[in-house]
């Protein structure tokens, strides 16, 4: 989770609820690679903060009481050492998102995540990089915005054809049977794709690809197994 190579990353949480800035400080504190600075309970808080703080990162809620997350995105911009956002809240309507993802939001992700979720998108964030949460990334929300980090691509292309075989329902025999692989070697790949994507169960890829359209007949995706037609 750093902007450098071998730094810490320096994180300000603006979040208006105490328990979710507590919350936040215990995740991202006990990282080796992040430290929260300082946090704030409002957006006029938060841009006195970073002011005074030079974070790297500032994950801040979406709605916050006196100026909300688009109006300190802007004043943000006119800091000496602009930080990067991400905006870590519970508001999946698509025009909040498209509304923040258009102001400058380096990322964007949902409190009802897993928690490896949220540390992965500082991470991503910290870097340079743009980070999309998969909850709302699916059709009818904003579709996959350029720039985004698709946690797929973190997939090997073997994993990738499991994790979607799973998605359409096939079992770890029948995807091995599909594939010319082990039942072993399935649930290896299964494995890791889980671990990679910080999912715990099929359910959590089945919902993950339908909200990135794998279950659509025709829609761009990864390719079930070499020279397959999808279904």
């Amino acid at each position: 989770m750093t902007s450098a190579p071998g730094n810490v990353t320096r994180v300000l949480v603006a979040d208006p609820h105490a328990v979710a800035r507590e919350g936040l400080k215990a995740i991202l504190g006990s990282r080796a690679d992040s430290a929260v600075v300082g946090e704030a309970a409002d957006g006029p808080g938060a841009l006195v903060r970073a002011g005074e703080l030079s974070p790297d990162v500032v994950v801040m809620e979406a709605d916050l009481p006196g100026l909300d997350a688009a109006q300190v995105m802007t004043r943000l911009r006119e800091l000496p050492l602009v930080p990067k956002v991400l905006v870590f809240t519970a508001c999946e309507y698509p025009e909040v998102v498209r509304l923040l993802w258009t102001e400058g939001a380096s990322g964007y992700a949902l409190k009802t995540s897993p928690t490896e979720q949220l540390v992965q998108a500082v991470r991503t964030v910290a870097g340079g990089g743009r980070y999309l949460d998969p909850g709302v990334s699916g059709d009818g929300l904003i579709g996959k915005a350029d720039g985004a980090t698709d946690p797929a691509a973190e997939l090997s292309a073997r994993e990738t054809q499991v994790v979607r075989l799973i998605a359409l329902g096939y079992s770890n025999k029948e995807i091995a049977v599909r594939l010319k692989l082990s039942v072993k070697t399935v649930e290896t790949y299964k494995t890791r794709a889980l671990e990679k994507l910080h999912f715990r169960s099929r359910v959590d890829i089945v919902r993950y690809a339908t909200r990135y359209g794998w279950l659509t007949r025709g829609a761009p995706g990864p390719p079930l197994a070499d020279q397959e037609t999808p279904f």
